[in-house]
C-alpha cells in the first residue's frame, strides 16, 4: 500500500551525492531501478533524473529490511539514512559508485506493475512500444540527458540573447493561411463559419511588424506547424529559436549568432567554436559537394571534367554535354578494388536520386584500370580522365553525366553515403560552415513560374536588382544558412524594407496587385509606415539539441513526438471528434469509397 510523504522532504537528488556527505543524514526520492536481496543484506538502485545511487539495507533493522525485500522496479520510493562509504567493490560506472545509504526510514510511495519493458540506456526495445509507453521510455537516463541538454540550450539562448538586447516576444499561433511554403494545419472558426485559422510555420510576418513597431530586436522559443512528410529530423510540430533585427545587414547577424554558437557549445558540451566560422556561398557549395549543407568534416569533393571528355566517343559523357548538362566525378581513395556487387549497388542508390547510372573507373594497384566505359575512350582521353580526377593507383573514380541539378543531387547523396559506409566523418567533430548567396528565385516546371527559394520578403543583393526582370533566376538573396555536419541548422536573410522592391518581388513570383492584397495587405501597409532595414534568423532548436547530444533522431530529443504518419502512438491522435462538435463548426465529413 502507498504510503505518504508525512513532512518528509527530499535533502538531495541522487547523483548529487558525493564523498562530501559521508556521515551525514540525508533523503533521497525516486524509482527502484534494481532491487536484489542477498539474503542478510538487500541492495537497492534508486534513480532519479540526476542518476543512481544505492541504498543497502542490513539485518539491523529486521522489519526496514524485509520491507526494502519487497520492492520491485520501478516502486517509487522515499529513503532517509546516512551516507557511507561503500563496503563492497567501488562500481566505478556510477557517479556515485564509492557511496551508499544506509536507511534508517524507507517510504513506499507508489506501487508499479511491471513495465511493458526495461528502463534502461541504449533501449533495443522497438520505438513503436517505447513511444506508446512514453512516459516510461522518458525515465530512460539517457533521453533524461537529452531533455536536460535540450532545456539548458533554450535557457542559455534566452540568457545571451537578453544580454545582447533581444526581447522575448511571444506572437499569435492562430494566424492567416499563406499560400507560399509547405501545407499549413488549418483551425475551423466557430465564430465564422467556413472560416479557417493556420497555425504557423513560422513567426516571420510578425516578426518583421515587430520590427515596423520599433521593437529593434526581438527573440522567441517559438512553437511551429508543418502538415508535411516526416523524416528522421522532421517533426509535425517544432521548436524554433527566432530572431529578427533592426538596422542591420548580413555581418552583424552572423556576427551575434556565431557568438551565441560559440557561446552554447562551450557551456553544454565544453566545446570551442573557432571563430569566424567559415563561409561558402551556395554555388561553391553545391560544385563542390553537390549539397547546400556539405558536411565540411571529411573531403572527397565533386570534381568537374565536362570540358575533359566532352569530345569523347562515350555517347553517355558527350550526349549530356550536348544537352547543355555537366560530367562530374567522385575519387574515392582507397576503393579500387571494391566488389562489383557493392558498386552496382552504389548504381541502384544513384538511380533513386535521379541518375540514368553511374559510370565506374578503378585504378588497382598495378596500374590495371577495370572500368565500365574504358573501351569508349582512348588510351589518352582515359589518362586525361584519371588526371584530371587526381586519381592515383587504389583510387575507384565514380562519374555523373546528366542536367546539373540531377548531377549534384546524385553525387552530393553519393558521397554521404560513401562517407557513411567508409566512416570517413568524425562523429565527435563539430564543423560549422555559413552557406551564403542562395539564389533568390527557383523555376517551378509544375507551376511554370519561379518561385521563392526561402520566402517573398528576402531581399535581393542590390546589384542584381535590375536582373529581376530580364534574368530572374541568376538575382542572388541575402540568404544565410548555417550548417553544422551536413545539417542545416538554422536560416534567414535581409528582408525587404522597400515596398517598391517588394511589389516587384510579387510580380515576379506570379502574384496580382490583387492577390498580393489579400493574402499579405497587413504588412504592406505597414510598410507604408517607415519601416526600418531588418533581417533575421531562425533555428531549428530540435535538430541543434540532435546534434549536439549525437542522436540520429530529432525523437529522441522531444519529450512527446509524433511518428511518420504523424500520429501519436501514446494519446492515439488524431482522433475522431464528436459529431455535435462538426455541427457546431458547420463541418461534415465527407467519406469516398476507396478504389479496389
Amino acid at each position: 500500500m502507498a504510503e505518504s510523504m508525512k513532512g518528509l522532504k527530499r535533502s538531495h537528488r541522487c547523483a548529487e551525492l558525493s564523498d562530501r556527505q559521508v556521515g551525514e543524514e540525508v533523503t533521497v526520492m525516486g524509482w527502484v531501478q534494481k532491487n536484489r536481496n542477498k539474503g542478510g543484506l538487500v541492495f537497492t538502485d534508486i534513480r532519479d533524473r540526476s542518476g543512481i545511487i544505492q541504498a543497502v539495507f542490513d539485518e539491523t533493522d529486521e522489519a526496514l529490511r524485509e520491507k526494502a525485500a519487497s520492492l520491485r522496479s520501478e516502486y517509487v520510493v522515499a529513503v532517509r539514512g546516512k551516507v557511507a562509504r561503500r563496503s563492497g567493490a567501488v562500481n566505478t560506472n556510477l557517479a556515485t559508485g564509492e557511496i551508499e545509504i544506509l536507511p534508517s526510514e524507507l517510504r513506499i510511495l507508489s506501487e508499479s506493475e511491471t513495465p511493458p519493458f526495461p528502463i534502461e540506456e541504449n533501449s533495443r526495445t522497438k520505438e513503436e512500444l517505447r513511444l506508446k509507453y512514453r512516459y516510461l521510455d522518458l525515465r530512460r537516463p539517457d533521453l533524461q540527458r537529452n531533455l536536460i541538454l535540450r532545456s539548458r540550450l533554450a535557457t542559455l539562448t534566452r540568457q545571451f540573447l537578453a544580454r545582447e538586447g533581444f526581447l522575448e516576444i511571444e506572437t499569435p499561433v492562430l494566424i492567416k493561411s499563406t499560400p507560399e511554403g509547405a501545407r499549413d494545419y488549418l483551425v475551423p472558426s466557430r465564430v465564422h463559419p467556413g472560416n479557417f485559422y493556420a497555425l504557423p510555420q513560422s513567426p516571420q510576418l510578425f516578426k518583421q511588424l515587430l520590427m515596423c513597431a520599433g521593437y529593434d530586436r526581438y527573440f522567441q522559443v517559438a512553437k511551429c506547424f508543418r502538415d508535411e512528410d516526416l523524416r528522421a529530423d522532421r517533426q509535425p510540430e517544432f521548436t524554433q529559436i527566432d530572431m529578427e533585427l533592426s538596422f542591420v545587414d548580413v555581418e552583424d547577424v552572423l556576427d551575434v549568432n556565431e557568438r551565441l554558437l560559440a557561446s552554447l557549445f562551450e557551456e553544454i558540451l565544453g566545446e570551442k567554436v573557432e571563430l569566424p566560422i567559415p563561409r561558402m556561398t551556395w554555388q561553391e557549395a553545391m560544385d563542390r559537394y553537390g549539397s547546400d549543407k556539405p558536411d565540411i568534416r571529411f573531403g572527397m569533393e565533386l570534381t568537374d571534367v565536362t570540358e575533359t571528355v566532352k569530345d569523347t566517343s562515350f555517347a553517355v559523357f558527350r550526349g549530356a554535354v550536348e544537352g547543355g548538362g555537366t560530367v562530374r566525378g567522385l575519387n574515392v581513395k582507397g576503393q579500387a578494388e571494391m566488389p562489383r556487387k557493392k558498386i552496382d549497388k552504389l548504381v541502384d542508390f544513384a538511380k533513386g536520386y535521379g541518375a540514368k547510372g553511374l559510370a565506374y573507373l578503378g585504378i588497382l594497384p598495378d596500374g590495371t584500370i577495370k572500368s565500365s566505359f574504358s573501351k569508349f575512350l582512348t588510351e589518352e582521353e582515359m589518362q586525361q580522365l584519371i588526371g584530371a580526377m587526381e586519381g592515383e593507383p587504389g583510387d575507384l573514380l565514380l562519374f555523373a553525366a546528366d542536367e546539373t541539378r540531377i548531377v549534384w543531387d546524385v553525387l552530393g547523396a553519393l558521397r554521404l553515403e560513401l562517407a557513411r559506409q567508409l566512416e570517413l566523418a568524425d562523429k565527435d567533430v563539430f564543423r560549422f560552415l555559413w552557406v551564403t548567396e542562395f539564389p533568390l528565385l527557383e523555376w517551378n516546371p509544375d507551376q511554370k513560374r519561379y518561385t521563392a527559394m526561402h520566402h517573398p520578403f528576402t531581399m535581393p543583393y542590390e546589384e542584381d536588382l535590375e536582373k529581376l526582370d530580364s534574368d530572374p533566376g541568376s538575382v542572388r538573396a541575402k540568404a544565410y544558412d548555417i550548417v553544422l555536419n551536413g545539417n542545416e541548422i538554422g536560416g534567414g536573410s535581409v528582408r525587404i524594407f522597400d515596398p517598391s522592391i517588394q511589389s516587384r518581388m510579387f510580380e515576379v513570383l506570379g502574384f496580382t496587385k490583387e492577390q498580393a492584397q489579400e493574402q499579405f495587405g497587413f504588412l504592406l501597409t505597414a510598410f507604408r509606415y517607415g519601416v526600418p532595414p531588418h533581417a533575421g534568423l531562425a533555428y531549428g532548436l530540435d535538430r541543434l539539441a540532435m546534434l549536439m547530444a549525437k542522436e540520429e533522431s530529432i525523437r529522441d530529443v522531444i519529450a512527446f513526438p509524433k511518428v511518420k504518419d504523424a500520429s501519436d502512438l501514446m494519446t492515439e491522435a488524431p482522433g475522431r471528434v464528436e459529431t455535435s462538435q462538426l455541427e457546431e463548426l458547420g463541418l461534415a465529413i465527407r467519406t469516398t469509397e476507396q478504389p479496389l
